[in-house]
C-alpha cells in the first residue's frame, strides 16, 4: 500500500512512516523543506516536497494519484492562530479535495481529543486550535472520502507499549505518540473502519485486536 503521510516530519508522522516501511508498505512523506528528507529516507520513507500553504490543489492532486491512502497528521504546532487556521484547517480541506480529485478514497485524519485542556485555564490560542480541529472534522465528514477520524489524548514521548483504549467515547487520558502511529498503521489495514470517529488513549488492549474489533472482525 502506498500511503501519503501529510506531516511526515512530525513526531507521529515519522513514526508512522517507519512502521509502514517495516511492514513492507510504501510510505510517502510530504514535507515542506528538502533538508527534512535525509532522515526520513534513511528510515525507508520516500519524500516529496509539498507545502500546505503554498502548494495548490492541482499539484497535490498530481502527487496523490499514485497513492492508495492519505494520513493527515500535519499541524502548526502552536505557531499562532493564523498558521493553525492555514495548516490544520485550510490545509486539511485542500488535501481532502485533492484526494477526491485523485480518486484516493481512504483518508485518515489525526484530530484532537475534545476533553483536552478542559477545566484548565488554557490560552485563547489553544481554544482556537480546538475550534479549528473540530471544523476540520466537519469538513472531512462532508466529503465523499472513506474517512476515519482518530482523536488521541494528550501525546507523550514515552515509549509505546502496544496497548491502548480505543473507543467512540472515552475518558480523557494521555497516550504515547508511538502507540498512536501504530494505531494509524493498523487502521489502514481495515477499510471497514471508514466512517468512524475514534478516540484513543493509553490502555490495556493490544492495538491489533482493538482495531480489529472496531472493524467488526
Amino acid at each position: 500500500m502506498k500511503v501519503a503521510i501529510i506531516g511526515a516530519n512530525g513526531k507521529v508522522g515519522s513514526k508512522l512512516g517507519r512502521i509502514l516501511a517495516e511492514n513492507g508498505d510504501e510510505p510517502i512523506g510530504f514535507i515542506r523543506k528538502a533538508e527534512q528528507a535525509k532522515q526520513l529516507e534513511a528510515q525507508g520513507i520516500q519524500t516529496v516536497i509539498a507545502d500546505l500553504i503554498e502548494t495548490d490543489i492541482e499539484e497535490f492532486t498530481r502527487l496523490l494519484k499514485a497513492c492508495d491512502a492519505v494520513v493527515f497528521t500535519a499541524g502548526a504546532g502552536g505557531a499562532g492562530d493564523e498558521l493553525t487556521t492555514a495548516i490544520d484547517g485550510e490545509g486539511l480541506v485542500k488535501v481532502a479535495k485533492a484526494a477526491e480529485m485523485a480518486d484516493v478514497r481512504r483518508f485518515i485524519l489525526v484530530s484532537a481529543f475534545p476533553d483536552a485542556g478542559r477545566g484548565k485555564d488554557m490560552p485563547a490560542s489553544f481554544e482556537h486550535y480546538m475550534k479549528i480541529k473540530r471544523q476540520s472534522e466537519v469538513d472531512l465528514v462532508k466529503t465523499a472520502l472513506d474517512w476515519t477520524i482518530l482523536r488521541p489524548g494528550t501525546l507523550t514521548d514515552d515509549a509505546g507499549n502496544g496497548k491502548v483504549n480505543l473507543g467512540y467515547t472515552l475518558m480523557y487520558d494521555t497516550i504515547a505518540r508511538e502507540d498512536v502511529a501504530a494505531v494509524l498503521a493498523e487502521l489502514l489495514q481495515y477499510p471497514e473502519t471508514a466512517g468512524q470517529i475514534l478516540e484513543v488513549v493509553q490502555g490495556h488492549e493490544p492495538i491489533a485486536s482493538a482495531v480489529k474489533i472496531k472493524a467488526g472482525k
